[in-house]
């Protein structure tokens, strides 16, 4: 984290034709007020250096016995490190004091409560702010209606989005989908009129981080790019864990301001029936793999006698093959240990689900993807000087043993086809539970992560591979490949098993008729 912000200082310094110390004042000046607290417990750098002596210099980067030195650039030269030594190179603030102060926020007696909150909150990934308890809020950051459906009466527990409707709404909307009251021409409550019989059901995804959607703003690190409003969406991007469920594949509800567009399968199901209008659960999570989703499927929000069907979308795509460790095969999960886990958590949504439910289990991606498209391009910290490439990243991740995948981002090639050939014997041990497997109350489908498919239709519309991966951290899909892969998923679906979908509402255009005449509901 320190030599990305040192790097992002002295590209500043260096654009502007500014002093370093003048550049961390600007990139101050960038960030929202609160989050400037974060400027101010940096020391201000005097002279242009390099990134990796400065952190090291500071003690916010060391170098363990028996370890390797881990750094971004090339080591400075002789007289370089002459004139880094020199006591004018740093204005010191108290550092460590800083961040020590700040790691024993929790400790003042007044936010003890607050911080024993939010590790809650960031534990069982349910909403900071639900006062009835549903798991469903009005806020929408802090695992709020980013990552499920929006309450519309954080103060009664009965009503929340998903339901089936109470008395079929005809006093209020119990199930948050906007439908609600009685059609004063016939007196039929407009719930039963528009949604009866219409197959309503909602959309659940079980995933890491690139269901959660991570992504990190490139304009955050492109100092060519980089003003006030590169960082007007810091606070929301914090609070959501650098995640952006609002715009991913399949939960998905807002225009993207992150590129591309938005497509999910929430969408087309809303768009297939209206009813279905808010019910989606993003119960994802950085790092996310079968084996820690065992414990966060207990957030999911769904009663078996009172709520609507869902979908399920089972997506680790990589987690199980990827982690930072050195001997990174020994750490994948095993065939064996998927089977376990896999059927441990489908068992686990039998005795939640409502019958009638479905469950689709996604394969795992072949990240060799990732390093054939971008190992020798520049990344964002790279463009300015042309000096960091992807595969310099990889090997720095890696050398800190923090690498998201060390299997797949590396330059050794035979590591990279064995970590390929463990995601193909997990997918296919999906594939066999979906075959063999029975459950009371869903059927289970299989499908591969359609990377290849997307890849040749990006291709189609004229695109380039590495688009489709995020530029900064150089691993998850990006924006255009979330989208794209909605469309070929849903393809999938319409001709595989269009029973999962359910049946298009002939009412749709009606109800958004009643309910734009009523206020919008």
């Amino acid at each position: 984290g320190c030599v990305l912000v040192v790097s992002v200082i002295e590209q500043l310094a260096q654009w502007h034709n500014s002093t370093v110390k003048a550049a961390v004042e600007r990139l101050c000046n960038y960030i929202p007020g609160k989050y400037q607290v974060m400027c101010h417990m940096l020391c201000c750098i005097a002279r242009k250096m390099n990134a990796d002596v400065v952190c090291h210099s500071l003690k916010l980067c060391k170098q363990d016995p028996g370890q390797p030195l881990c750094h971004l650039y090339p080591p400075p030269k002789v007289h370089q490190l002459w004139e880094l030594m020199h006591p004018s190179s740093f204005i010191f603030v108290p550092l460590q004091k800083s961040f020590m102060g700040f790691s024993s926020i929790c400790a003042f007696p007044l936010l003890a409560n607050l911080c024993e909150k939010i590790k809650y909150v960031l534990r069982n990934k349910l909403p900071f702010e639900d006062f009835d308890g549903d798991k469903f809020s009005t806020f929408p950051t802090l695992r709020g209606y980013h990552w499920r459906g929006r309450d519309c009466n954080d103060k009664n527990t009965t009503v929340y989005p998903g339901r089936r409707p109470d008395n079929w709404d005809a006093k209020s909307d119990s199930n948050c989908n906007g439908i609600w009251g009685v059609d004063p021409k016939d007196g039929i409550p407009y719930e039963e009129k528009f949604c009866k019989g219409s197959g309503s059901r909602g959309v659940v995804l079980l995933g890491d981080s690139a269901g959660a959607h991570f992504h990190i703003p490139p304009e955050w690190m492109t100092v060519t790019q980089m003003s006030a409003k590169s960082f007007a969406n810091l606070p929301m991007a914090f609070s959501n864990e650098l995640d952006w469920p609002q715009f991913s594949e399949m939960t998905g509800f807002l225009n993207s301001t992150i590129g591309g567009w938005t497509d999910s399968l929430y969408l087309r199901l809303r768009k297939r029936n209206r009813c279905n209008h808010r019910d989606l659960q993003n119960i994802s999570q950085n790092g996310g793999s079968s084996g820690n989703l065992l414990d966060l499927i207990k957030s999911l929000a769904r009663n078996q006698l009172l709520d609507n069907p869902a979908i399920v979308i089972y997506a680790t795509i990589g987690n199980d093959v990827c982690n930072g460790n050195r001997d990174t095969l020994a750490h994948m999960t095993t065939p064996k240990e998927m089977l376990s886990n896999v059927v441990q958590a489908l068992r686990y949504l039998d005795s939640r689900l409502p019958n009638g439910s479905h469950v689709i289990l996604t394969g795992l991606v072949d990240g060799r993807f990732l390093w054939d498209n971008l190992h020798d391009r520049y990344h964002p910290l790279g463009q300015l000087n042309g000096d960091v490439t992807y595969s310099q990243i990889y090997s720095f991740l890696d050398c800190l043993q923090v690498s998201p995948c060390s299997g797949w981002l590396t330059p050794n090639e035979t590591l990279r086809n064995l970590t390929s050939e463990r995601a193909l014997q997990l997918s296919n041990v999906l594939k066999e539970i979906a075959r063999s497997e029975k459950f009371t109350n869903f059927d289970i489908f299989y499908m591969d992560f359609p990377l290849r498919q997307t890849a040749e239709e990006w291709h189609k519309m004229g695109g380039e591979p590495w688009q489709l991966i995020e530029p900064v951290d150089g691993f998850h899909p990006s924006q255009i490949a979330a989208a794209l892969g909605t469309s070929i998923t849903w393809q999938k679906a319409l001709h595989e098993w269009p029973q999962a979908l359910g049946k298009e509402n002939p009412f749709n255009e009606q109800i958004e008729a009643v309910f734009k005449d009523q206020g919008g509901h």
